[in-house]
């Protein structure tokens, strides 16, 4: 988040409730990159509960990260089969808690969602500053491969539930900057999308292996300019969206209830599964998602 105000708002945001869920899976398989990816999972059809943990990355490094882990549950435990992994990252003075509005609704749709709280950004950071921004997409990058690690091991509830082939990332203000710096030159084929929501680009970013990108923004945010997003839209290389929230300022539209909010779920989980998912459905889903008259505007170079 950008400022106290909106992570206040969002604190006080409700959360919907989720039903149980069924899921098929295809015989798809291929390789991205040299990487071997399993049968593709068929997006589940309906919603599951959402269970929460609470981890750390490297806890006795320099550099801990503490990481809450969003994921599909069934009586209690992870709901069978694997998931795709979302790396989900916060702005300046924020928490990933704050953002459990639209980062619960992913998991509830089918994601693990892992949202790593940034050393020197966030909300409670004792020495904050703003220029650890530049060292958070390496963090994220830390987060993967602790996933990779997780899904192959045997103590862990999560093992063996995580699709680690097929990750997207995704983050808002600064998690957006962070997010952009993640899809450098020579980054693993596995991150394979990523959103950007109130960000926009970093240096060096934007390079290596093609990827669908999602930017998120409010036509009027005082804080990361609709510019510098457009900027950052305008020089991906690969297939890229740009989701305008007409009006709006630097989050109001994560809020469920606020104006925006339901175009901006509904968009980011159809592009979610489409590029995670190859959900082709919800790829043809998106532009009708995407627009409200009066709310939002949707630029599409995606090809699907």
């Amino acid at each position: 988040m950008g400022t106290r105000r909106l992570a206040a708002v969002l604190m006080t945001a409700l959360l919907a409730g989720c039903g149980p869920a069924t899921a098929a899976t295809s015989g798809t398989t291929g390789t991205t990159g040299g990487i071997a990816l399993a049968p593709v999972r068929s997006a589940p059809r309906t919603t599951y509960p959402v269970g929460t943990r609470q981890l750390t990355v490297d806890p006795t490094g320099p550099r801990p990260l503490p990481l809450t882990v969003w994921y599909p549950s069934e009586g209690g435990r992870p709901a069978a089969g694997r998931f795709p992994a979302i790396v989900y990252s916060h702005g300046l003075r924020s928490l990933p808690e704050l953002h459990a509005p639209l980062t619960t609704r992913w998991a509830a749709a089918g994601f693990v969602v892992a949202a790593p709280t940034y050393p020197r950004t966030n909300l409670r950071a004792t020495h904050f500053t703003r220029a650890d921004v530049r060292n958070q997409p390496a963090d994220g990058w830390r987060v993967i491969r602790y996933l990779i690690r997780l899904d192959a091991g045997r103590d862990d509830p999560l093992a063996g539930h995580l699709d680690v082939n097929r990750i997207a990332a995704g983050g808002h203000s600064a998690g957006g900057f962070t997010t952009a710096g993640m899809f450098t030159s020579g980054h693993s084929p596995r991150l394979r999308s990523g959103i950007l929501i109130a960000g926009g680009g970093l240096a060096g970013a934007f390079a290596g292996p093609t990827a669908p990108l999602l930017f998120v923004h409010g036509g009027t945010d005082p804080i990361v300019p609709e510019s510098v997003g457009r900027a950052a839209y305008d020089r991906t290389p690969g297939p890229a969206a740009f989701l305008r929230l007409v009006g709006q300022g630097h989050g109001e539209y994560l809020t469920p209830g606020r104006p925006g909010f339901a175009e901006v779920l509904a968009t980011t989980t159809d592009f979610l599964r489409w590029t995670l998912y190859d959900d082709p459905a919800a790829g043809r889903r998106l532009p009708a998602d995407a627009v409200r008259a009066g709310v939002s505007t949707f630029d599409d170079r995606l090809t699907r």
